[in-house]
């Protein structure tokens, strides 16, 4: 059976052959055949030249993800057998697959396996699909991945208003295996309890282990804030390398319960965890004349769009500027921004604008990113998302 066939216009053409995954819409000139969305697809040029083997999805502003740019390597079960162990391979070399580990196994277009992310944490496996094409071979997926790590259980999570943008109905819940209960693993030295089924994301952020442990190293006998603290991530840390004190705050409850047993698990003490908006706690903690010495922002990511850039920008703007309020002289500013659509420069920027407003004058002193396992796809900047900028503010 032939394999329906995209035509690109003539401009779109050179940007498919340079290997970015996505193909919009607006790129695609003209369809031969009728393909059904998930299926696979030709991709050639305005010329009818060979350039990819994709998948369609109608439904998306993603018309068709690319993986494929050899004519001879149509999507079969063994091409995707060997990404997915090629994806592995890699992590294995990092040291990242022994027992209590958390580790991102596939990183969607960062290991040209667009729309999928999979996580390890110990012994289970987590699957996030953000394609309806990847979604629909997730027995398949699984099974190549109980063939080659042996886990206990595998999990399908699912990203709020995916399906909406994909046209994709899937539900959270166990894929394959038995039930996690809650799971333990050991970051560097701290150990987090884990809530596959309730947990945000996938359960756990992994891409911020590396700035965890560098982060902590600079905040020994520091007083530290640690703002959008999650399950405890920068603050248990900073704790367990000896920070003086450490204050977590939150304004999921349950993330704070989580925290605290994270703590205990840790036998962590001098750790205060306070329910509130972050916004509202850095605005009241000026009013009251607080000083820290060590301040952490991991917000959220606040643009998910580039229309809610602008309000995003107001957003970090304000976090920096009463964080600098809050700094002791000689403090340690930590700056996190999981915004793809925010660039290192904004955030440069808006800190330098936060620094004239408050008449401090900022340091940077270390700009970081995203964990290697988290690879930047050199064809898909996309992948370069987070941001982590540390400051010296005196």
């Amino acid at each position: 059976m032939s394999i329906p066939k995209i035509l690109l216009k003539p401009r779109r053409s050179k940007s498919a052959s340079l290997r970015h995954p996505w193909i919009f819409a607006g790129d695609i000139q003209q369809i031969d055949g009728q393909p059904a969305d998930g299926a696979d697809v030709l991709v050639h040029t305005d010329k009818d030249a060979f350039v990819s083997y994709g998948l369609f999805n109608s439904k998306s502003k993603i018309s068709v993800r690319q993986f494929s740019w050899q004519p001879d390597q149509p999507l079969t079960d063994d091409f995707w057998r060997t990404a997915l162990n090629r994806a592995i391979d890699y992590r294995e070399a990092l040291g990242l697959l022994g027992p209590q580990c958390a580790t991102r196994l596939i990183f969607s277009e960062g290991d040209q396996l667009s729309g999928m992310i999979v996580d390890k944490f110990d012994q289970w496996l987590v699957i996030q699909f953000t394609s309806l094409a990847m979604a629909n071979k997730r027995e398949l997926f699984a099974q190549i991945l109980r063939e080659r790590l042996h886990p206990r259980g595998i999990y399908i999570r699912t990203e709020k208003g995916i399906g909406k943008l994909e046209g994709l109905v899937l539900h959270d819940g166990l894929l394959m295996g038995e039930k996690a209960g809650e799971v333990v693993i050991d970051e560097l030295g701290v150990k987090f309890a884990l809530d596959l089924e309730e947990g945000q994301k996938t359960g756990f952020y992994v891409d911020q282990r590396d700035n965890h442990f560098r982060v902590s190293e600079l905040m020994k006998g520091r007083t530290v804030l640690d703002a959008f603290s999650y399950s405890g991530g920068f603050g248990l840390h900073c704790a367990k390398r000896g920070a003086a004190e450490v204050t977590s705050v939150d304004v999921s409850e349950a993330a704070l319960d989580l925290a605290r047993r994270n703590a205990a698990l840790n036998d962590l003490q001098k750790m205060e965890f306070i329910k509130s908006d972050v916004f509202e706690y850095l605005n009241l903690a000026v009013h009251q004349g607080k000083r820290f010495s060590g301040i952490i922002l991991d917000p959220p990511k606040f643009a998910r769009t580039q229309k809610t850039v602008v309000v995003a920008t107001q957003g970090y703007r304000k976090l920096l500027r009463n964080a600098l309020k809050l700094l002791a002289p000689d403090g340690i500013l930590v700056m996190c921004c999981c915004s793809g659509l925010i660039s290192q420069l904004q955030l440069e920027e808006l800190i330098g604008i936060a620094a004239t407003e408050t008449r401090r004058f900022v340091q940077i002193i270390e700009r970081r990113g995203q964990a290697a396992d988290h690879p930047v796809n050199a064809n898909c900047l996309e992948t370069s998302y987070l941001k982590c900028i540390i400051c010296r503010v005196i």
